[in-house]
């Protein structure tokens, strides 16, 4: 485009109104640097836009050409405001939200439902991965914020503390029933189990190693398995012992389904919660969110 965008408006102002001076008027500008940005205008375009008459000034055919593509641009720019007040005034954007399968189900959904409620035009997607594929997300800038475990070091994210998981292992009464009619004692379940565990790479499964190593608790046989759903439902069956989240499986050791096993030095509680990109500019949409989890609860939750 040769020519600025405001030369265009007053062409478009003058073509409308058919009078340079009412043109003035609308334009809040003197009737001479209107004249002057017409011919400018038509020196640039090396055509006559605009003859006079005794009414004004009227298109030429060539005004008349140009005028008609003028005043598409400026009806679909005053569209496009339209869209975005409209956008603005109903919170419309998008959030990208990256967690494991195990604290999406348990833990961020109940957010979600209330968040989606009270912010229905704000899209939703959800990266489903480990803590530490959320955090590298996070780091890349591609996803807005990450419900996670706390790492050891936050580097520059922003933290904000939800709740305390704790991590235990359980088995049914029949598989610890085998093992003590094998004469395996109480404090050596761990070391003379199938111990179920989450894959290796997962920020959950490396806090375990790093207990069972710390204490010498030595495993002779284990099974990675992919989420938490799956280790509670393998336990059920009395495949083995499953280090699962406690709160996850309360009901189930309410009603004698699994058993926690006892352990002589318990598995220190991990902090869960919310974490974003310090250095990032905040989306309203991120804004919006930080706000309604910094000020609700769930209920169930």
């Amino acid at each position: 485009m040769n020519q600025n965008l405001s030369s265009y408006w007053i062409f478009y102002t003058v073509a409308n109104a058919g009078n340079i001076s009412k043109a003035a008027k609308e334009l809040y500008i003197s009737q001479p640097a209107i004249s002057k940005s017409i011919q400018k205008l038509e020196d640039g375009l090396e055509c006559k836009l605009f003859s006079r008459s005794s009414r004004g000034v009227v298109l030429t055919d060539e005004g008349r050409l140009l005028y008609d593509h003028v005043s598409e641009a400026f009806e679909a720019l005053n569209e496009g405001e339209e869209k975005l007040k409209r956008s603005i005034e109903l919170g419309v954007g998008q959030l990208k939200i990256g967690v494991s399968s195990t604290l999406c189900k348990y833990m961020l959904l109940p957010y979600l439902k209330e968040f989606i409620h009270r912010n229905p035009h704000i899209s939703i997607s959800i990266e489903c991965q480990s803590t530490n594929e959320t955090l590298k997300l996070l780091d890349d800038d591609k996803i807005d914020i990450g419900l996670i475990g706390k790492p050891a070091s936050l580097k520059t994210f922003n933290f904000y503390y939800l709740d305390n998981i704790e991590d235990i292992f359980v088995t049914t009464k029949d598989y610890l029933r085998n093992l003590s009619a094998r004469g395996v004692k109480k404090s050596e379940i761990l070391q003379n189990s199938t111990l179920m565990l989450l894959d290796k790479g997962n920020m959950t499964r490396k806090y375990i190693d790093d207990y069972l190593q710390e204490n010498q608790i030595h495993v002779k046989d284990s099974i990675d398995i992919s989420n938490m759903d799956l280790l509670i439902d393998f336990a059920k069956i009395g495949v083995g012992v499953a280090c699962v989240i406690k709160s996850i499986v309360s009901k189930e050791l309410a009603d004698g389904t699994l058993i926690e096993i006892p352990l002589g030095i318990p598995i220190h509680k991990r902090e869960v919660g919310f974490a974003y990109k310090e250095s990032s500019k905040l989306s309203t949409s991120l804004q919006t969110f930080i706000k309604f989890y910094e000020s609700y609860t769930p209920e169930d939750f």
